[in-house]
């Protein structure tokens, strides 16, 4: 009788091991959904952990899909950033969307191996992509990411002139101009390359932290080619600002023409290729108000426009404008601070070719409404472009700053190189 008696401690040593053998087939049929007993409580049959997910991956996909950027970037490039691509299997089927619900549009390569977008993506949006694709057997594969671009306040853009498809005068740098500051120079030079049809050295020249142009030692070649390519994408212009260009521009260069304005005799001399086409009589600045002197590129044309002394510091006593004319014809800009040659239909027609009257303009004449073709003026704005020379000489005042205008040929090619970051 007494070698049956349990004693309580006993007892209770039994009713653990149990409840902890009872435990472990409990979390294991929890776990692998049942089966058939596992007699060592791990390992070894189909009712494993390690032989379940064996299984799983027996059934799953072999296609592995790949969305860049990664789910959860941000700053992502707003040109080449997006893309899915998939190995061991194609793709079926790829969408975009904003975080707003707008279809973003795509398209799958011929191979069925990749996706991209059709265009370029919107700044600081967030984009959600999911992609689905299938192996060799047919089945599928999903995968899912999200990311969002670049911000206006973490990107750089240049604003270029001339426009890509034109066509320029011979004297018409490359400007570009950034709407933030750089501080990597020479990363972001880099990323910009000017190039001639002519063969000609082209050189960056920084006037400042958010300008910087291209040009050759002397004008460009008539009738060549230049292209501009523009791969900022991803470059750090300043600590945490990136550009975000991928663009290429091409212009064409027209004939040659020079034109030689000279105060003393109040003449112009327009050239086109070396040879003198015609001499007009002109007006220029007047003593008090001479016109500067130097290299000038025509920037702008106008038919018509109004000139206003108050926004060029001339004005009266009362704050208005010594002159308003608000019709002034066959308007063409060499300067940023006012600089024009233009016709003239109230001045007198005896003073052009005898004496210089104008604020700081290059005056000739005209007839209001700029509708003759005809007059001095008229003919010489039908005979110019955008990015023709005018060179202004002996008018007694300073050389025109290279940074007033599109003027950066009244630097020498030593002080012009001299401004290059690389």
């Amino acid at each position: 009788m007494e070698k049956r008696v349990m004693t309580d401690s006993k007892r209770r040593k039994g009713l653990t091991v149990a409840s902890a053998l009872l435990g472990g087939v409990l979390v294991l049929s929890a776990c692998s959904g049942g089966g058939d007993d596992d007699p060592k409580g791990e390992g070894g049959d189909s009712t494993s952990q390690a032989k379940v997910d064996e299984a799983a991956a027996k059934k799953s996909s072999e296609a592995q899909i790949k969305i860049t950027p990664k789910d959860g970037s941000d700053n992502a490039s707003i040109n080449s950033a997006a893309a899915v691509t998939v190995t061991k299997g194609t793709l079926t089927d790829v969408t975009m969307k904003t975080a707003a619900g707008a279809a973003v549009a795509g398209e799958i390569s011929a191979d069925k191996k990749s996706w991209k977008p059709s265009a370029q993506l919107e700044r600081a949006t967030a984009y959600k992509i999911a992609a689905t694709a299938k192996d060799s057997d047919g089945r599928a594969a999903h995968e899912n990411a999200s990311f969002t671009t670049v911000s206006p306040a973490n990107s750089f853009i240049g604003n270029f002139t001339p426009e890509d498809g034109s066509t320029v005068g011979v004297g018409m740098p490359v400007s570009i101009n950034f709407d933030k500051a750089i501080t990597n120079k020479a990363d972001v030079q880099k990323g910009i390359t000017v190039s001639s049809s002519s063969g000609q050295e082209v050189v960056g020249h920084w006037f400042n932290a958010n300008r910087l142009d291209f040009r050759p030692e002397e004008y460009w070649k008539g009738n060549s080619t230049v292209t501009l390519k523009l791969n900022l994408d991803g470059v750090e212009g300043a600590d945490g600002v990136y550009g975000v260009q991928q663009k290429t521009v091409t212009f064409k260069i027209g004939r040659n023409q020079v034109s030689i304005v000279d105060a003393q005799t109040k003449t112009m001399k327009v050239t086109q290729d070396g040879k003198t086409i015609r001499t007009i009589p002109i007006s220029a600045g007047s003593p008090e108000n001479k016109t500067y002197q130097g290299q000038m590129v025509i920037s702008e044309k106008f038919k018509e426009t109004r000139m206003n002394g108050a926004t060029v510091g001339f004005t009266d006593d009362d704050g208005k404008g010594e002159y308003d004319i608000k019709d002034v014809p066959n308007a063409m800009r060499l300067s940023n601070s006012g600089t024009f040659i233009h016709g003239n239909y109230w001045g007198a027609k005896s003073i052009f070719g005898s004496v210089n009257t104008s604020h700081g303009c290059v005056g000739l004449s005209d007839t209001k409404g700029a509708n003759d073709p005809n007059t001095p003026g008229g003919w010489f704005f039908s005979h110019s472009i955008v990015g023709d020379v005018v060179d202004v000489r002996n008018t007694g005042d300073k050389t025109i700053a290279p940074d007033n205008g599109l003027n950066g040929w009244n630097l020498d090619w030593a002080a012009w190189k001299a401004g290059s970051a690389v």
